[in-house]
Parts: structure tokens; C-alpha cells; sequence
């Protein structure tokens, strides 16, 4: 049994912050013109890519030795927010410093929503067992339009089992940033196969022994097949190779997400409560 204290808390807080920071990054690389900009913040970051973006956010906040928030930096990314008409949105971890949500409330944050952080332990050598009739692949270089594709229609078209983005992040928006992070280093790109055609894909990052499931999605006519549970033990097998110790994933409080997590060995963590200044998620 996993038990979440602020140090387990810490380390995968630390995972979304090198997320934010890297993933602006690739995209500074990719699309210089679009200026995306990102702030060290409260032991955490506030990344701003282009409107519309999953990535438009403050996360990884409260933990460590630079928990306490700066509201000169604060105020920094708060204006810049507002002059490119992004709302701005805080993700803030239930064990993060207790101070912080003073500070928030004072400056005008709303409580939006929130969501659940959930983890398994993985062991070397552990058996996963996958799904008779999915075959689960990396993605190649070459197939990573029509894999693009396919999560991004899965996405879409959404029946509540899917760990992706919410649906009302646009479509060109997912498509660029998913590019951009098909660059990064640590990523990989699943893809599923079931009656010869492609089902799903998914994606994984390992990062400081984190193994980080993203954006798990399955066409329409696919579904109800066990494509996310073979997606799901086909990154678990490759993250415990990869000497991960830890396998996190973010869903919607009592979500079918979550409840498939947990039937797959996912425990609950922690909640992050999600703030939003000017009272309005960017989801």
C-alpha cells in the first residue's frame, strides 16, 4: 500500500514542474513565434504557451525549499496572463504548503474544480498481463500522424474512460502541443492494433523514476475491447524496464477513469484543487 505523505507528494509535483518546463521548451523550439514563457515559482512553474493550451498553467506548487510564494513573480505572471487574454489557472496539491491557498484567496482565486492524483508501485520483473487480440506497440516515427490522429478523435468523442485532456481544448491546439512533446526526451508513444487496424494510443514519460501515463484515448468502434487496459500494462511493463519504481495518473474525482485506474492496482494519492483567477477553468 502506497501511503501519500509530502514527500511522495513532492516527488511527483516535482515530475509536472520539469513537464512545464521542458514542454515549454520544445515548444520555444518548435514555434519561436508563438513566445511562450515560463516562470520558477513557489518550488514550482507557471508556463504560458498559446491560448487554448493544457499547458497554461501554474503547477508543481509548495513543496521544498522555495514553497513559500514570491507575489512579486506572482503579480508578473498574472499580467502577462492578462495581456494575451489567457485565463490562468493554479493546480495546487492537497499536501502543498497550507500558506499558499491564503495567499490565492487573498489575490481573488477561485475554487474551480479539482482532480485526483492516483499511483501504483512497479516492480522489476512484475508480470502485466495484456489483452488477447490487442497487439501494443511503440509508436514509429512514421506512424505518429495517423496515431495523432486516432487519440485525438478519441479525445473528441469521449465516453468518460479516457485520462486525456478535456474535451473543450482545441483540437489544433492538442495536435501542436502533442508534436512538441513527441520531441521531448523521456516520451514515448504507444499505439494499439485490434483487427488489424489501429485502436488507440496512448503515451508515457519516465522522469526521476516516475512513470507519468498520459493521454490514453480509443476510437469509438473500438471500445469496450480492453485497448486501455492493454495500453496500460504495455507502459507499465516499459516503465518498470526503465528502473521506474512509481506509475502515476490524473483523473476526475469518481470518474470511470478512476475507477479503472483502481481496478488496476491505482490507488488514490491525493487531490490537486484547481484555482482559477477570474473564477473559470481553462478546461
Amino acid at each position: 500500500m502506497l501511503f501519500a505523505d509530502s514527500t511522495l507528494a513532492a516527488r511527483i509535483e516535482g515530475t509536472v514542474t520539469r513537464l512545464l518546463v521542458d514542454c515549454t521548451a520544445a515548444i520555444a523550439r518548435r514555434r519561436p513565434e508563438v513566445a511562450p514563457r515560463c516562470w520558477p515559482i513557489a518550488g514550482g512553474a507557471a508556463a504560458l504557451a498559446v491560448p487554448g493550451s493544457p499547458f497554461n498553467k501554474l503547477g508543481g506548487l509548495g513543496f521544498g525549499v522555495d514553497a513559500a510564494l514570491d507575489e512579486d513573480t506572482l503579480a508578473a505572471v498574472e499580467a502577462e496572463f492578462a495581456r494575451r487574454a489567457v485565463p490562468l489557472q493554479v493546480e495546487l496539491a492537497t499536501l502543498a504548503a497550507p500558506s499558499l491557498l491564503a495567499t490565492l484567496t487573498r489575490r481573488g482565486y477561485t475554487l474551480v474544480g479539482c482532480e485526483h492524483v492516483l499511483g501504483r508501485a512497479l516492480t522489476p520483473g512484475e508480470h502485466y498481463q495484456g489483452t488477447p487480440g490487442v497487439e501494443v506497440a511503440l509508436c514509429t516515427p512514421d506512424g505518429f500522424v495517423p496515431w495523432l490522429d486516432a487519440v485525438l478523435t478519441g479525445f473528441s468523442l469521449s465516453d468518460g474512460s479516457s485520462a486525456g485532456p478535456p474535451e473543450d481544448f482545441p483540437r489544433d491546439v492538442l495536435a501542436a502541443d502533442l508534436t512538441d512533446m513527441h520531441t521531448l526526451e523521456g516520451f514515448t508513444f504507444w499505439q494499439a492494433t485490434r483487427a488489424s487496424a489501429l485502436a488507440g494510443g496512448a503515451s508515457l514519460r519516465v522522469c526521476d523514476g516516475v512513470a507519468q501515463l498520459y493521454g490514453a484515448a480509443t476510437l469509438p468502434e473500438h471500445r469496450r475491447h480492453g485497448v486501455q487496459t492493454a495500453l496500460l500494462y504495455a507502459r507499465l511493463r516499459a516503465a518498470a524496464a526503465q528502473g521506474a519504481d512509481l506509475a502515476t495518473v490524473t483523473t476526475q474525482p469518481g470518474s470511470k477513469s478512476q475507477h479503472n485506474a483502481q481496478r488496476q492496482g491505482f490507488e488514490l494519492l491525493y487531490a490537486r484543487t484547481i484555482w482559477s483567477l477570474g473564477g473559470r477553468a481553462n478546461g
